[in-house]
């Protein structure tokens, strides 16, 4: 029998925390892959209560040319299920602390599930992620509190909106990077390696055009979306792996040159 063949180069293992209502689900929703049971756990396995609590997805992000698999982890943001939160982070490389930038309580929130991860993963990359830029009008959270709060705790900062599908694959890449760098793999970035015909082909056309106009590129959804994802990863995750640490904490958000299918006023 032959060997199955896989379609990714590295796994990794991410858990969503924060309270409940801040988006998190939101987020998973927009991806392309399909899955949603948990491959860890199934019929007698789970009890159907964990079943509930926890949602499974899983995604597929390009990192300099190398495919990275992240299966992403949402458990509820209620405070009961702690326990869980405790058993699932066993073997995670990653965690995205998730609050609403239009609710400063789940902000405030953040503290408590830092100090869950920091108790039963020590060490393990973290990204602090505002939700819903797309509501920036009801701000009660300022961009500059919470990338310097991230600061403050080493972790990253971006404030994504869902909706227009704003930073969400940035975070994602950048969540990746740290996590290959722990365990070791920074020679990704630095590889010798033949070019793959993929590779190839993404590069020539992405030195040909910018991330923004590729949707105007008579492609499948399903290239153009690796096209951007390959544009994005080579221009701001290589970079962002010789920064300082203090820029690398620093908070993106919209300038007047973002996209502008996510404009905000």
């Amino acid at each position: 029998m032959g060997t199955m063949t896989k379609d990714y180069d590295y796994l990794l293992k991410v858990l969503l925390v924060g309270d409940s209502d801040v988006g998190k689900h939101e987020i998973l929703s927009n991806l392309e892959d399909p899955s949603t049971e948990s491959p860890f756990c199934s019929g007698n396995d789970c009890t159907s209560h964990i079943l509930q609590t926890v949602a499974y997805k899983t995604t597929t992000i390009l990192l300099e040319g190398k495919r990275v698999k992240l299966q992403l982890w949402d458990t509820s943001g209620q405070g009961r299920f702690c326990t869980i939160i405790r058993s699932y982070s066993r073997g995670a490389q990653g965690i995205i602390l998730v609050y609403d930038i239009t609710n400063k309580w789940s902000f405030d929130g953040i503290d408590r599930w830092l100090k869950e991860v920091d108790e039963h993963a020590p060490g393990i990359p973290k990204v602090l992620v505002g939700n819903r830029l797309h509501l920036a009008f009801k701000r009660q959270v300022a961009a500059k509190q919470a990338e310097t709060y991230a600061s403050r705790n080493n972790m990253s900062c971006f404030e994504i909106s869902p909706l227009c599908n704003f930073n969400i694959r940035e975070s994602f890449c950048e969540l990746a990077r740290m996590a290959l760098h722990r365990n070791g793999m920074e020679h990704i970035w630095r590889s010798n390696k033949v070019l793959s015909l993929q590779e190839l082909c993404c590069r020539t056309i992405v030195r040909r055009t910018s991330v923004y106009a590729i949707d105007s590129l008579p492609l499948p959804p399903s290239v153009k979306s690796t096209l951007k994802s390959y544009a994005l990863t080579t221009s701001q995750c290589f970079n962002s792996l010789t920064q300082s640490s203090k820029s690398k904490n620093r908070c993106k958000t919209p300038t007047s040159s973002s996209r502008n299918s996510c404009a905000i006023a």
